[in-house]
């Protein structure tokens, strides 16, 4: 059964924050708050993990539109190509904040993401997972925990999410109730920006 922490977001408890990350260092899986919904990731580093997460989302690896968490964008030009300035400047008006941007991949992605030609980057406005990102040392992979209910598609409440995730996930992170409403999915692939879903993140910073 999946261990339960209660981290809070305004003062991330470091004894907690270094138990997340031995966890994810471990090859554990992951279910963390955000600045929009809850997330399950692990280190973008460990294939077996990476494979543990596809096969919860009934997908293939390699056909797998998994987010990077960076803690900045610092990170960038470790899986990207490089941007040119307006698409900097994008980015760096949107974050950290609820936006996912899907930018064009280089020649570092992870061995199993070698065939995308594009990564999705998300740098959320969060304490509690920068921090962790922070102490791992490197990104993480991340994707929405979505609910099977046609009402509800996100589950809010921690311990709700705990009682379903118990015995798939290895840590489940209690930081507060999360966000109903998914982050706004940017691509800034190409010359134009096109939003492919209009979430939490406002527009105004096209």
């Amino acid at each position: 059964m999946a261990q339960f922490i209660k981290i809070y977001e305004d003062k991330p408890n470091e004894a907690a924050i270094a138990k997340v990350v031995k966890v994810l260092k471990e090859g554990g899986l992951v279910i963390y708050p955000t600045d929009t919904v809850y997330g399950l990731g692990c280190d973008i580093t460990n294939t077996k993990a990476l494979e543990r997460i596809a096969k919860i989302k009934g997908i293939k690896l390699e056909k797998a539109n998994f987010s990077f968490i960076c803690h900045d964008l610092s990170n960038l030009s470790d899986y990207v190509k490089q941007i040119d300035t307006p698409t900097f400047k994008i980015l760096k008006r949107a974050l950290p904040g609820p936006y996912t941007f899907i930018l064009p991949g280089n020649n570092n992605l992870p061995k199993e993401f070698k065939k995308k030609t594009t990564v999705g980057i998300r740098v959320p406005d969060n304490s509690i997972i920068l921090e962790l990102v922070k102490q791992l040392g490197n990104p993480i992979v991340s994707t929405s925990i979505r609910d099977e209910d046609d009402v509800i598609e996100y589950t809010t409440d921690p311990e709700l999410i705990f009682e379903k995730w118990q015995n798939l996930v290895d840590l489940v992170i209690d930081g507060g109730y999360g966000d109903n409403v998914g982050s706004t999915i940017i691509d800034l692939s190409d010359f134009e920006p096109v939003v492919v879903r209009e979430g939490k993140g406002s527009l105004d910073i096209l």
